[in-house]
């Protein structure tokens, strides 16, 4: 069970980084704590990829270096993040388990030599990690410097699916739990076609590689198969550490950069979220990718403050183009995640490593040393958050909701879907960047949660859907919410099998529509839609065509497939309870978006900010203030209707603050103060 305390002993915004002590000889420790002193960091995350290090042979613990370690950053007033490296077994390990070592779908032993992990399922490596977590903290649990422990790192990256004996064995257990018997097995998968019937369960194998598409209810059951394995991991883990230690307990996420993993089920296991974040550098505007990352990471912990665990100072070295961030630009990153609700910012890592495949990664002590503008702006960002501490602990507020569910992700991620233009990522990028734009804070959710407190929630790929939760997004439109569902959405249940009545069926209701067919456009071909005023939307990639029941066509189909030679619906409004349900089925630019989603924003009660575009604002609210993060992605100055004290310069605020081109403000204002957006 997560443990009762919810948040590491420290008193200040958490400020810091992995460190790997381990690579360098004493005598820079030393500097390395002076430095840190300096730049205001007060705590590490140390031992992450120590295990060969410490356990140095099968149960033979050398413990003194990280005793050195522990008491020296004690002494300088540091707080430790305890790892247990776990992600990368040590060469002894697989020398003497080689049956540990994962195997890939298309049956590769994966060889050592890499970060990564052994195959979850290994009996041996299960009792390895407890072995380490069990010592480790029998051992530290009472260390003045340890504050948190940090289980594992980013599980499921890079490796998260094993396709190994031992893997096919713990597989079929999993199944045997889940469907008791081979009839419901059957059922489920639906063997009847293609002649998949089983007779016993040893007939049951993963869904490696085979000639043509695997069975694709088998393949998403070996997705949750998957998540269920790492998921147990970390629990024997978190377990053995709880049997000595009673700090929290976090493991890294990679949200919105990770696929593998349910972190919805995984932040009912931790006492923190944390999370990493890099920056896509191909995205030219990549704080679009770090909101949705942030909104996501505080929405799977229940809006609780949570730690911004990894990101970069600068450039990454694992990309394909690996651009270096701008003077500034390491701030705003910070403070974006800050204003998303982080109570933690902390960075890989502390020094740049000489050797090894990350010397080229970004740190907060570069290669260049104090002299460097990195190092400055470290130092700079330091005390930036010290001054706006009093930010720890308010929470994000948000009336708009977008969907966001792993299960159907895996599902839709699949072969032979009708158009391998449509993917989930790319829809609910486009529907978070127009509300981005339009200054509306989002939570992310599943489509089972408790929606009551929002106004609008938005599906924009929601390809598998239970008929449990289709009941629960029609009772939120019957009560008087507003939804808004794209294309290619409520097709399958929850085995993958298309639900009775069709596509779109389970909400029927709600929508007042259903789809007779799915009509995806040829490579690169351009559409235009109708509005319900004459003016003309742009689409690409796909159309719909739909059968009305209850639902008003607001825009129609002038070309394309979906205007089967007449103008069709291709947006419909239906009233139902005393809500709205919203039907998008082609896929609109941004503009066009912007138009649509003008009514829809009507509809639900949600007011778009009149802020100057690039001007990102969120609001965390506290008990007694409220506090206005805003970030000025432009090059020019923008002008932000705030009151109250800027918190970065101590200067009083009564109607406007300006906010200079690439630069962060922060206003506490009383909760009965106007402006400061949301």
């Amino acid at each position: 069970m997560p443990s009762p305390y919810s948040w590491p002993a420290i008193s200040k915004i958490a400020y810091g980084g992995d460190y790997s002590p381990e690579q360098w000889p004493r005598e820079v420790w030393r500097e390395d704590v002076a430095l840190m002193r300096e730049a205001g960091v007060n705590m590490v995350s140390v031992g992450i990829f120590s295990w060969a290090l410490i356990e140095t042979a099968e149960g033979v613990f050398d413990f003194s270096w990280l005793d050195e370690l522990l008491d020296l950053l004690h002494e300088n007033g540091i707080a430790a993040d305890l790892g247990t490296p776990t992600a990368s077994p040590p060469a002894w390990f697989f020398a003497k388990y080689p049956e540990a070592r994962v195997i890939t779908r298309d049956g590769v032993t994966m060889g050592f030599g890499a970060r990564g992990m052994a195959s979850p399922s290994s009996p041996a490596y299960r009792e390895a990690i407890v072995r380490y977590a069990s010592r480790l903290a029998e051992r530290y649990a009472s260390h003045p410097a340890v504050v948190m422990w940090h289980v594992h790192n980013e599980y499921g990256v890079p490796v998260g699916e094993d396709y190994s004996p031992q893997s096919v064995r713990a597989w079929r257990e999993w199944l045997k739990n889940r469907y008791s018997t081979l009839d419901g097995l059957n059922a489920a998968w639906g063997t009847a076609f293609w002649g998949q019937h089983y007779t016993d369960w040893e007939h049951v194998g993963a869904p490696a590689a085979a000639p043509s598409v695997v069975n694709p209810a088998q393949r998403l059951d070996f997705a949750r198969f998957t998540d269920h394995q790492l998921r147990e991991c970390f629990t024997l883990e978190r377990d053995a550490i709880r049997a000595h230690g009673d700090q929290p307990i976090t493991t890294n996420f990679m949200a919105n950069q990770s696929w593998t993993t349910d972190l919805w089920a995984w932040a009912e296991l931790v006492d923190i979220v944390s999370d990493d974040h890099y920056l896509w550098a191909a995205d030219p505007e990549g704080e679009i990718g770090l909101a949705i990352a942030a909104d996501l990471t505080r929405s799977v912990g229940r809006n609780k403050p949570w730690i911004l665990m990894e990101h970069s100072t600068s450039a990454v070295n694992w990309q394909p183009r690996n651009i270096a961030k701008r003077p500034g630009e390491m701030a705003r990153n910070s403070l974006a995640h800050v204003g998303r609700g982080a109570d933690a910012v902390l960075f890989f890592q502390w020094r740049a490593s000489r050797s090894g495949a990350e010397k080229f990664h970004s740190a907060m002590l570069p290669h260049a040393g104090t002299s460097s503008r990195v190092w400055k702006e470290v130092v700079q960002l330091g005390g930036a958050l010290e001054k706006i501490d009093a930010i720890r602990g308010s929470r994000v507020q948000a009336d708009v909701a977008i969907l966001w569910d792993f299960e159907s992700f895996w599902a839709q991620d699949l072969e032979w879907r009708p158009s391998e233009d449509i993917t989930h990522a790319e829809r609910i990028r486009a529907f978070y960047e127009r509300l981005w734009r339009d200054n509306i804070t989002i939570d992310f959710a599943l489509p089972g949660h408790d929606l009551s407190a929002y106004k609008l929630v938005i599906a924009p790929a929601q390809y598998l859907l239970t008929a449990a939760d289709a009941a629960n997004l029609t009772r939120f439109v019957e009560n008087g919410g507003t939804l808004l569902v794209s294309f290619f959405s409520a097709i399958v249940d929850e085995n993958d099998a298309v639900h009775p009545g069709g596509y779109g069926a389970p909400l029927k209701d709600a929508l007042g529509v259903t789809v007779d067919e799915f009509l995806p456009l040829r490579e690169g071909e351009k559409s235009t839609v109708t509005w319900h005023d004459g003016s003309s939307l742009r689409a690409d990639a796909w159309h719909e065509d739909l059968s009305l029941t209850t639902a008003q066509s607001v825009a129609t189909y002038v070309d394309g497939p979906g205007a089967l030679g007449g103008a069709r619906p291709a947006i419909t409004r239906n009233t139902y309870g005393a809500g709205t349900g919203w039907y998008l089925s082609t896929r609109l630019d941004a503009d066009s978006l912007a138009t649509v989603m003008a009514d829809v924003y009507r509809d639900a009660g949600v007011v778009a900010s009149d802020l100057p575009s690039g001007l990102e604002v969120i609001t965390r609210h506290g008990d007694d203030a409220r506090y206005t993060v805003a970030i000025n992605h432009r090059d020019d100055n923008a002008q932000l209707p705030a009151s109250g004290i800027e918190l970065l310069t101590g200067e009083t605020i009564a109607e406007t603050l300006t906010v200079l081109p690439g630069g962060v403000a922060v206003v506490r204002s009383p909760h009965t103060a106007e402006g400061g957006g949301r």
